[in-house]
């Protein structure tokens, strides 16, 4: 160590190594712990040359302290506080650096720090670099990962690599007390590429606002995706060449969760241009145009157009008029959709068309399907069984029952939906039934199954089905069934009973329904 005296002060300066692997409780409590309060380190090994300077006056009090370190970071133990499952699947509770060479400088109260080496954060080993500055509560960062053998998804892009080398990369600044802003974020992995650049998070790390972001890579289901999203004064445009929708879609429908916590946090415009959907490995629809408006993390306000082939068409639309939201879907094609409902099967064909009014958190809603068959639906087969309609289930199991028309209308509050009728009529049976649903608690329905020759004696207005049903003798077959269905969803119980009359309601609505047709 060398101290000099220049005038009312001294200037000292000097060196010291520590060879002791393990960081003393004191160097942690003072250099450490006060830089990254945020950073709960269990466990630190470390080896360090360093020099130092700096003046002190006759108060003692120390100025222009300036630091230069080369540390051998052999092992470092890193509570894990950060919320990456959904993105490292595999991530552990702790981090572990290993082998780490790094150079931190300290002068004027600014801190940098430069390193790389190994990190532990899922089975095996990764690789990452580092540089980082702190001046006052003010942090820059730039950072790049090397994910070598270990998986990563990206879920809501359908996005998934086990193996493959894949590189992310983050530059930005980062304050305590304010927003956080990355300058870019990048994953490279092959020809798949990802980047969304000048993104604005506020300090519950919840994004404001970004730039722009290009999205150039394979999904899951192999199929290409290229578009770009460009902020224009809050006014995002989605435009490209291709977008695979299948995994947003299943999710949607099959979550139990349906609340969104936004694509923002902030309240914006999106106008669409895409030339090609895939809705499924099958259907896709070509020219999404149109636009969105999000108001409190909610679509508010929507206009949405494509075509299949063949000049079908799908729309859909959200208008809000003060506290009233009304949404309407149709779909010229419904099997893209309703196949996701993972407790039906074998359905074909048919159109779609879905009307939704919403108020104070109540909604009223009617869902219209048309000319379609179905070829499995568990709750159906088992009233056909129980009714000992062995034909109409052989039809179900074989090329599927046909119905000319479905009609739903339902209340949807909370987790209860009121389903106020459901009506559908076919050339085989026709079904009219009611109940409610609690989500994940209870499912109660009623009604009444009638085959078409028994409206057809009643009526006299559909094709008798012959043989199939009712048999070659008078008398012979089923009239109809009432029935329940109740329980919890996995342990349904179904009730049937065999009836001699149609109720009025019944009647009137198949009435209604030819009449229409």
């Amino acid at each position: 160590m060398i101290l000099k005296k220049l005038e009312t002060i001294f200037f000292i300066e000097g060196e010291f190594n520590n060879k002791d692997p393990k960081i003393n409780e004191e160097i942690y409590q003072k250099i450490i712990s006060p830089n990254f309060p945020k950073i709960d380190i269990k466990n630190i090994n470390l080896e360090s040359n360093n020099k130092f300077s700096f003046y002190l006056n006759k108060e003692f009090n120390i100025k222009k302290l300036k630091i230069d370190s080369e540390l051998k970071l052999n092992n470092l133990l890193i509570l894990n506080k950060l919320k990456l499952k959904k993105f490292l699947p595999n991530i552990k509770d702790e981090f572990n650096l290993s082998n780490h060479v790094i150079k931190i400088n300290f002068s004027d109260r600014k801190l940098s720090i430069v390193g790389e080496g190994n990190i532990l954060l899922q089975d095996k080993k990764d690789f990452l670099s580092y540089k980082i500055s702190k001046t006052q509560d003010l942090y820059e960062f730039e950072t790049s990962l090397d994910i070598l053998e270990n998986p990563m998804l990206i879920d809501f892009l359908n996005y998934q690599n086990d193996k493959d080398k894949k590189t992310l990369n983050l530059a930005g600044k980062h304050s305590f007390k304010k927003n956080t802003i990355f300058k870019y974020i990048s994953l490279d992995q092959n020809k798949n590429k990802i980047k969304i650049n000048d993104i604005v998070m506020d300090k519950d790390f919840k994004i404001k606002s970004f730039k722009k972001m290009s999205l150039n890579f394979y999904d899951k289901d192999k199929k290409e995706n290229r578009l770009s999203i460009i902020n224009k004064n809050n006014n995002y445009i989605l435009s490209g060449s291709s977008l695979n929708v299948n995994s947003l879609l299943e999710n949607f429908i099959n979550d139990d969760n349906k609340k969104s916590e936004g694509f923002l946090n902030s309240d914006f415009n999106l106008s669409i241009k895409i030339e090609k959907i895939y809705l499924d490995e099958v259907y896709e629809v070509q020219n999404l145009n149109g636009s969105l408006f999000y108001k409190n993390n909610e679509i508010s306000k929507a206009d949405l157009k494509a075509s299949f082939t063949n000049s079908q068409k799908l729309r859909f639309t959200v208008k809000s008029i003060e506290d009233n939201k009304v949404t309407t879907l149709f779909l010229d094609k419904a099997e893209p959709i309703i196949k996701k409902y993972k407790f039906i099967k074998g359905f074909k064909g048919g159109s779609l068309d879905f009307y939704s009014s919403k108020k104070n958190n109540k909604s009223i809603s009617t869902l219209k399907i048309y000319d379609f068959k179905l070829k499995e639906l568990p709750a159906l087969t088992k009233i056909l069984t129980l009714a000992s309609l062995q034909g109409i289930v052989d039809i179900l199991s074989g090329e599927g029952i046909g119905f000319d028309e479905f009609e739903m209308n339902f209340q949807n509050q909370g987790n209860l939906m009121t389903i106020d009728e459901i009506y559908a009529i076919g050339p085989a049976i026709s079904i009219l039934m009611n109940g409610y649903v609690e989500k994940n608690k209870i499912i109660s329905l009623r009604g009444t199954l009638v085959p078409a020759t028994t409206i057809n004696k009643a009526i006299g207005s559909i094709p008798v089905l012959g043989k199939i049903l009712v048999g070659s003798k008078t008398g012979e077959g089923v009239f109809g069934v009432s029935f329940k269905i109740k329980g919890p969803p996995k342990k349904l119980e179904t009730t049937v009973n065999p009836i001699k009359t149609l109720t009025p309601r019944f009647i009137t609505r198949t009435l209604e329904k030819l009449k229409k047709n």
